[in-house]
C-alpha cells in the first residue's frame, strides 16, 4: 500500500541513495506535484487537523489583544505592518482585525496587513475571509517582500511545518537519520554518514545508543530573517506552536491523517508532517540577533492571563445553554491541559525590539 508521491520517493531512492529526513519532510510537504499542502484541504473537521483559530473566535481575539498591547508599549507608531506568516485560512487574522478595530481604532487606521502565504490556494481563503478589510491587506509569498518599517507578527503553527534533520546515536557517535528502502521495497527509517557536531546535544550524559536528537536549521533560519527585521526597524513578534521548552532528545516526527496519527512513513503526501518546536533554541536565535526574549509560557498560561475567561463570559452572555456549552468547550481545549487539549503541549514565545515589557509575560530582571 503507498501512495503517488510514496512511488516517486521510491524511484528517487533507488537512483541516489536514501533520502535525509529534511528532504523526506519537504517532499511530502511540498512536492508540486503530490506534497500535502499543494493538494489536500488540511483545516478543519473535513481536514487532517483543526488549529487554534478555527476552535473558537476566541484565539484569535486574544492575539488581537496582545498586539494592541505590545503597539501601546512600543509607544504606539504612526506606522505599523501587522504581519502573519502561515495564515491558514485567514481566520485568525479576521479575529485579530475585528478585536483592534474596536479596541484601537487609531492602530486600525494606521496599520497595514501583510499575509505571507506560498499556496495560491489558500490564499483565496484567505481572501474570501478577508473581503470586508478591502485594499489593507496585502499578500506575499515570501516574508522578505513585505515592506520594511515597525512590525508586529504573528506566527501560528508555522514552525512545526518547517523540516528538520534528524540523528541517531551509534556506536560511532550520532549519525543523520535518513529514509531508505528495505527488502520488500518499502519505505524505511535508516542511518546515513553524515554525523552532528557534539556542541548541538545538551549538557550531561549521552543517552543509550538509538537514542535520537533533532536540530531545525531550516527554522532557525526563518527565525533569524524575522527577528533581524524587528532588530532594524522594531516591533514584537509571537510564535504560538507545539513543543518543548528545553533542548532535549527523543523523536518527535509525526503524521497526522483525517484527526488521527499516522506513522510518518505510511501515507507521503496524504498526511501532515509535522515535528515538536524546540523553543529554547527559537529564543537563543532571537537573543543572537540582539532582540529581548520577553517571555516563553504555555498557551493557556498566555491566554487565561490576556482575558481569555473574561472574554469567554461576555460572549455566553444572555445566549442559550448549548452556545454557553460550546464556549466552555472551546476554553477547555484551547486552555486546558491533557489528552486533546492545547494549553500545555502549545507554547508561546514574544520576542521584542526595543525591549519593552509585556502581559501576561513577567517583566525581564
Amino acid at each position: 500500500m503507498t501512495t503517488p508521491l510514496g512511488e516517486k520517493i521510491k524511484a528517487i531512492i533507488r537512483a541516489n541513495g536514501p533520502v535525509s529526513i529534511t528532504d523526506y519532510f519537504s517532499l511530502c510537504l511540498a512536492d508540486p506535484q503530490h506534497g500535502y499542502y499543494k493538494t489536500r484541504e488540511p483545516f478543519g473537521s473535513v481536514g487532517d487537523f483543526v488549529t487554534a483559530p478555527e476552535i473558537s473566535q476566541l484565539f484569535g481575539e486574544m492575539i488581537g489583544i496582545f498586539m494592541v498591547h505590545a503597539w501601546q508599549r512600543h509607544g504606539a507608531p504612526s506606522e505599523v505592518q501587522l504581519v502573519e506568516i502561515g495564515p491558514g485560512r485567514g481566520t485568525m487574522m479576521a479575529d485579530m482585525l475585528r478585536v483592534i478595530s474596536k479596541l484601537a481604532p487609531p492602530l486600525y487606521d494606521a496599520m497595514s496587513v501583510h499575509l505571507v502565504e506560498t499556496s495560491d490556494r489558500l490564499q483565496e481563503f484567505q481572501r474570501q475571509t478577508l473581503a470586508d478589510h478591502g485594499d489593507k491587506v496585502s499578500w506575499h509569498s515570501d516574508f522578505n517582500d513585505v515592506p520594511a518599517g515597525f512590525t508586529l507578527l504573528a506566527a501560528n503553527e508555522l514552525f512545526d511545518a518547517i523540516p528538520i534533520r534528524q540523528f541517531v546515536r551509534t556506536a560511532n557517535g550520532f549519525r543523520e537519520r535518513t529514509v531508505g528502502l528495505d527488502a520488500n521495497d518499502e519505505l524505511t527509517f535508516a542511518v546515513g554518514v553524515a554525523g552532528l557536531d557534539s556542541a548541538f546535544l545538551p549538557d550531561g550524559q549521552l543517552p543509550p545508543i538509538g537514542t535520537i536528537f533533532e536540530i531545525a536549521p531550516a527554522r532557525q533560519a526563518v527565525m533569524t530573517t524575522v527577528c533581524d527585521r524587528i532588530a532594524a526597524h522594531g516591533g514584537t513578534a509571537l510564535a504560538i506552536d507545539y513543543g518543548h521548552m528545553a533542548t532535549g532528545f527523543g523523536d518527535t516526527l509525526q503524521a497526522v491523517r483525517m484527526h488521527e496519527y499516522d506513522p510518518p512513513l505510511e501515507h507521503p503526501g496524504e498526511a501532515d508532517l509535522t515535528s515538536h518546536v524546540d523553543f529554547q533554541h527559537l529564543a537563543a536565535t532571537a537573543a543572537a540577533s540582539g532582540l529581548q526574549i520577553n517571555g516563553c509560557c504555555h498557551q493557556g498560561d498566555f491566554l487565561i492571563g490576556l482575558g481569555l475567561l473574561e472574554r469567554a463570559a461576555a460572549l455566553g452572555r444572555d445566549r442559550d445553554a448549548a452556545t454557553q456549552d460550546g464556549i466552555r468547550a472551546a476554553v477547555e481545549r484551547l486552555a486546558g491541559a491533557g489528552e486533546g487539549k492545547m494549553g500545555e503541549l502549545f507554547k508561546v514565545l514574544a520576542v521584542s525590539s526595543p525591549a519593552i515589557d509585556l502581559q501576561p509575560f513577567r517583566p525581564a530582571r
